[in-house]
């Protein structure tokens, strides 16, 4: 069977310059399955690729929504056994003109528990020496939060699902306006990038015994600015922004760290330098 590799949320931006990249990076024995919510977006992208002589694959996911990333494990299962490399990169967009409260619970169904969802379905199919990353940002560390919130972020003692929990409860407070008065963010992208890497934290320790011994890492990833649609709204000055191809490298790099590398494994990675956790 061959190798696969899959890039969610990948029709444009980020996504589509990693599977770009990927194509262009892994040899003929690499299967690279480009993911994408809605079918005719995808098929441009699909046909924007295989203009450069680049053959990926398409596979619709919603990872807002649970069947069809259950669905989409079991096509991966039956038709290649496992996965290589996955790289978790699908998001929701948020815009500066409307209320945060407004768009929380979209904005966390895709991020955070989408991200869950992938783990949950994927993390059983990793192949020996596979490649496991969630993108995130620099802003998923605890850094950013009130020590008073580091807790319910605890990565040695919470499960997943804790941490489900944890952004469930985000969502409601934000919705009834209560958030800040208990020390979270204004901004939503800062609980909801913590909630990411702090799940991928999590998966690492939870593998850790499985991963030494087959040659898995797992991790999270920010590739920086990036000159998207989604980041556009929130940022004045763009001029230090990477494109997206720019961006991808670093990822790329460090989906296919060769096989033998026993690190990085569980962190935050930015520029192929580690981000602290707290």
């Amino acid at each position: 069977m061959s190798k696969v590799a899959i890039v969610t949320g990948a029709n444009q931006g980020l996504g589509f310059s990693l599977v770009e990249t990927l194509c262009e990076q892994l040899d003929s024995s690499w299967t690279v399955y480009l993911t994408a919510r809605n079918e005719e977006r995808g098929n441009a992208a699909i046909n924007k690729l295989q203009e450069q002589g680049l053959s990926p694959i398409l596979h619709l996911l919603d990872v807002s929504k649970e069947a069809t990333v259950h669905a989409f494990a079991n096509h991966i299962k039956e038709q290649h056994g496992g996965i290589d490399i996955l790289i978790s990169n699908a998001a929701a967009r948020i815009s500066p003109d409307t209320p945060q409260s407004e768009q929380v619970a979209q904005f966390i169904n895709t991020n955070n528990h989408g991200t869950y969802r992938i783990i949950q379905e994927f993390m059983p199919l990793l192949q020996e020496n596979a490649r496991f990353l969630v993108v995130a940002s620099s802003f998923g560390s605890l850094t950013h939060l009130s020590p008073s919130l580091h807790a319910y972020f605890d990565i040695a003692t919470n499960s997943l699902e804790n941490i489900e929990a944890v952004m469930d409860e985000y969502v409601r407070l934000m919705e009834t306006g209560k958030a800040t008065d208990l020390g979270w963010p204004d901004w939503i992208n800062i609980p909801s990038k913590i909630g990411q890497v702090a799940s991928a934290k999590i998966m690492a320790r939870m593998m850790n015994h499985e991963a030494s011994e087959k040659g898995i890492l797992i991790n999270a990833v920010c590739p920086g600015l990036v000159d998207t649609a989604a980041s556009r709204p929130w940022f004045d000055d763009m001029s230090s922004a990477q494109s997206p191809k720019q961006a991808a490298q670093d990822v790329v790099w460090l989906a296919t760290l060769p096989v033998g590398a026993e690190s990085p494994y569980g962190e935050l990675i930015q520029h192929r330098k580690i981000i602290p956790w707290q």
